[in-house]
């Protein structure tokens, strides 16, 4: 029988995970930022006009000019960008360390289901970035990059701006995208019914809509509807979980 352990021991063991977290997010960070040409050849990707997505939707040639405006400001957001990105790739192994602190305070049938639902959450949570990254951030970047009340007036965007922008949205698409997950939660809680979710699609639809234009404030009725067209999917897919979770 294993020996049951004290609050103290707990407090060592949550103090060594901090520490192998920590050490693995630096650790990763300072590849990242050593890497600084690979790493910021795809951050800039976006705002390219040879970029993937605008040559799919056969978008008009454009340019998109980046400035610097503080002495500090390309060492800050190297660094930030580095370290997002150092998280990021460390990402799975954090999530090991802290599954492994939890896990011994789970049944056997909690941690299958643990396991399944952070797995889940952690794959559409990437799948969330790659969206964002290539279809909604660059029709957003693109639109308003480009936007202009009057010839006389030059666009000329900060680097801060462009790079928060992308972090946001990557993170807003990363939590959008858990829609799925969240709707099986609670439908295995029996708060939430397929019946519900359909009764209501016209609604969801519009607010799908309403998001879509808040998240990329374009005429173009086009880019609309292909940046609500992933949400909307996941709406649907979220029906059919709910309706097997419910059998």
């Amino acid at each position: 029988m294993e020996e049951q352990m004290t609050f103290w021991d707990h407090l060592d063991v949550l103090r060594g995970s901090i520490i192998k977290v920590l050490v693995a997010g630096v650790l990763m960070g300072i590849g990242a930022f050593c890497l600084k040409d690979l790493l910021f050849d795809v951050v800039l990707w976006p705002r390219a006009a040879d970029f993937p997505t605008y040559k799919l939707l056969g978008a008009e040639p454009f340019q998109l000019k980046l400035i610097n405006t503080e002495l500090t400001e390309q060492f800050m957001i190297h660094m930030k960008v580095a370290l997002v990105a150092g998280l990021l790739v460390a990402s799975p192994y954090i999530i090991y360390v802290l599954f492994r602190f939890i896990s011994p305070a789970l049944y056997e049938g909690e941690r299958r289901v643990s396991i399944r639902v952070g797995g889940a959450a952690y794959l559409m949570f990437l799948v969330g970035l790659l969206v964002n990254y290539f279809l909604i951030f660059p029709l957003t970047v693109r639109f308003l990059g480009t936007y202009s009340v009057s010839e006389d007036v030059e666009t000329l965007l900060t680097l801060s701006s462009y790079v928060e922008t992308l972090l946001l949205m990557c993170l807003l698409f990363g939590i959008v995208f858990e829609i799925p997950v969240v709707a099986w939660l609670l439908a295995k809680l029996g708060v939430l019914k397929a019946e519900w979710m359909s009764r209501y699609r016209r609604h969801a639809i519009v607010a799908i809509l309403i998001v879509a234009a808040i998240i990329t404030p374009t005429a173009d009725i086009m880019t609309l509807l292909v940046v609500s067209m992933p949400i909307w999917v996941l709406y649907e897919v979220s029906i059919w979980i709910v309706k097997i979770t419910q059998k």
